[in-house]
């Protein structure tokens, strides 16, 4: 079954791709740690039998509008930096794969008053969980010069990160920054007109991660994958930029995520997964053609020892 690309939600990237490298069965227990609009869920469930069972996990309320009714369906409303709680409550573990596809969802960036996107207007918010306490407008108007420039340096590739956090910091002393169309006139003419939406997506990237404390989630959630994936089970990552990439890559191939592998007193490294392949797949042009937010995904695929 090929998922429909006039999805309203979410057009899943690398779709056929990350279905096929679950390689799931009649009878698989399979975790999607991010359900979003249901299309990786809802072909998931498809390819299951009665005695299958998929546990999803989603911190944003907008995704329990996306909910199937389903009994082999375990939805679990929460960030999957907790799937190992989870999965052990429901009494899961020994999990025969698991998916996630990182990112923001093209509904949140198409829902201006989500504030993710650079073309649409709406309040610097940026939270994939609607009810945390951390927003963009306050890292935005709150965040001290020293803060700023470590998520600057950590969280995007910019060219001129002492410029936008001295210009961020000059006007909010005027007046607050509050939407996301006064943050791009603030910063939109620091670069050449060619290269300034790839300027302000990396802008919004960098606050989006702080926001929503992305990297250290991820971490957190491919650390206890080892923990809830059983040996032959599959886990199945596609991100979206270089930051997310590396931690994936560097825990599949060393189980840390400085590049790093523990070694034993003999000098022997213990890993807890293998990848499938040694480089990661990426979308065919065709692809990238009918849906552009494809271009930078990044498909991992590896199997636990």
């Amino acid at each position: 079954m090929k998922m429909e690309e006039n999805s309203v939600y979410h057009i899943p990237v690398l779709f056929e791709e990350s279905i096929s490298a679950l390689e799931i069965q009649s009878d698989s227990v399979v975790v999607d740690v991010t359900y979003g609009g249901g299309g990786h869920s809802k072909e998931i469930l498809n390819r299951l039998g009665e005695q299958g069972v998929l546990a999803a996990f989603d911190q944003d309320a907008d995704a329990l509008e996306n909910i199937v009714e389903d009994d082999r369906l375990v939805f679990i409303d929460s960030n999957f930096r907790f799937l190992y709680n989870f999965v052990k409550y429901h009494d899961l573990l020994q999990v025969d794969a698991l998916l996630a596809d990182l990112g923001v969802s093209s509904h949140q960036f198409d829902v201006g008053e989500r504030g993710f996107s650079i073309r649409e207007d709406g309040e610097l918010d940026m939270r994939m969980n609607q009810e945390a306490n951390l927003t963009a407008f306050k890292v935005v108007n709150d965040y001290p010069e020293k803060e700023l420039f470590r998520v600057f340096n950590s969280f995007a590739d910019l060219p001129n990160v002492k410029k936008v956090v001295f210009t961020i910091s000059r006007e909010r002393r005027n007046s607050k920054i509050s939407t996301t169309h006064q943050l791009v006139k603030i910063l939109e003419n620091m670069v050449p007109p060619k290269k300034k939406n790839q300027f302000l997506a990396q802008v919004f990237q960098a606050i989006r991660i702080e926001v929503n404390d992305e990297m250290s989630a991820l971490m957190d959630m491919l650390e206890q994958s080892a923990k809830v994936i059983k040996p032959g089970g599959r886990l199945v990552v596609i991100s979206y930029h270089s930051i997310e990439d590396r931690l994936v890559k560097n825990f599949i191939r060393e189980g840390r995520f400085d590049g790093q592998a523990e070694k034993d007193v003999f000098g022997v490294a213990h890993t807890p997964f293998k990848a499938v392949t040694k480089k990661p797949i990426v979308p065919s042009i065709e692809e990238i053609e009918r849906n552009p937010r494809a271009r930078s995904a990044k498909l991992r695929v590896a199997v636990k020892v």
